[in-house]
């Protein structure tokens, strides 16, 4: 029974929550095929990690402290207002008696600057405003009108402002097209112009899409770190999504499901106490791992010297942690879960044994309670 108990022990036809320790490693280092790469979490490990940069607004957009120009284009509404020195003018009431019985002003009704980028004004013609300034059309305004007009003065202002907005949505309270201000306004400016936050703030990520370029940053990371607050851009889209991180915990835990962080950063060391720890009686505490997708830039700094095919996006990577050291645990505390990380913990070797034991148990206890009640009958 015995030399059957070791035949079986190693049996792959026992239940069992996962492959174990040394057979994860095992695959990794094949040569033959290597489907992942295993990586131990050590000092430089976690300092690999902590260097590597995240997403940034400031490091992709930059940070223009001088406010952005504001400049008419397709789209927006020009109001025109023009003024003459004296009456009897073009802009202005006739004067009888020498006195003037009216105003000496005009305000030419607003109007939507067309395809072309141009307006018209009249006395002036047909005027390109696009791509310019308000002042810098008041002067061509000026120019066209001077010997028409009585000592013209114009004003040209923008009623409408398209081109210089940003377009707010997502978790916010009231989504919004919302035009930039001449002082120019930050991520958070626009944020509370549109309502504030909806959702929870440790769940809320911002999407900044400007031109072809999107990034999208937790909405914590902005508020703790003031550069990440960048000026805007007329064309910006911001939009607010509600993502929640979660990981997925597998093997000899507490808790086998899918569990969220509650927070915007978790730790490995809280993570595993988050699902109830490492169970006693099966867990194997050489058997840690983390398992994600990489970079191959990434890969390269944790696991120099390793051949990688860069022409993968994204590479599998097995992370290792051995909780038989107590060095092991601040290692934990500092290597950072990510949305999606999948949690293992394999079985300790004695748990399989276990099992075959409580097998044979199951199947000879009706056999041993038979003989004995055979026995006492006779």
């Amino acid at each position: 029974m015995l030399a059957a108990g070791a035949a079986l022990g190693g049996c792959s036809t026992l239940p069992t929550s996962g492959p174990m320790a040394a057979d994860i490693v095992s695959n990794g280092d094949s040569e033959i095929e290597r489907r992942y790469v295993v990586a131990d979490i050590d000092e430089r490990t976690v300092a690999a990690l902590s260097s590597l940069p995240g997403p940034s607004l400031r490091a992709r957009f930059g940070d223009y402290r001088a406010a952005p120009e504001s400049r008419i284009g397709v789209g927006d509404e020009v109001r025109v207002t023009i003024w003459e020195a004296a009456a009897g003018g073009l802009f202005s009431s006739p004067a009888i008696g020498g006195v003037s019985t009216g105003s000496r002003s005009a305000l030419i009704p607003d109007q939507t600057v067309a395809r072309d980028g141009a307006i018209t004004v009249p006395y002036a013609g047909r005027i390109v405003v696009s791509g310019r300034t308000p002042p810098e059309v008041e002067q061509i305004v000026l120019d066209r009108l001077t010997g028409k007009a009585i000592e013209p003065q114009v004003l040209v202002s923008v009623s409408r402002n398209i081109t210089n907005s940003v377009t707010v949505t997502g978790e916010v309270t009231s989504g919004a097209r919302i035009p930039l201000s001449a002082r120019g306004d930050r991520v958070l400016d626009a944020v509370a112009s549109a309502g504030g936050v909806r959702g929870a703030m440790h769940e809320t990520f911002v999407r900044l899409t400007r031109g072809r370029n999107t990034v999208t940053v937790p909405m914590e990371t902005i508020l703790a770190n003031p550069q990440e607050n960048v000026f805007l851009r007329g064309g910006d889209v911001l939009t607010l999504v509600r993502e929640p991180q979660t990981f997925s915990a597998f093997g000899a835990l507490g808790q086998n499901a899918v569990t969220p962080f509650g927070r915007i950063t978790l730790s490995l060391e809280e993570a595993v106490a988050k699902v109830g720890g490492l169970i006693d009686a099966r867990s194997d505490p050489d058997g840690v791992f983390l398992l994600r997708f990489e970079p191959p830039a990434t890969v390269a700094a944790i696991a120099p010297g390793r051949p990688i095919d860069k022409r993968e996006q994204l590479i599998p990577v097995v992370y290792r942690l051995s909780l038989r050291d107590a060095k092991s645990y601040f290692l934990a505390r500092s290597f950072r879960m990510r949305d999606k990380d999948v949690l293992y913990v394999a079985n300790a070797s004695g748990a399989e044994l276990q099992k075959f034991l409580t097998l044979v148990s199951t199947i000879t206890s009706p056999v041993i309670s038979g003989v004995a009640v055979a026995g006492a009958v006779r």
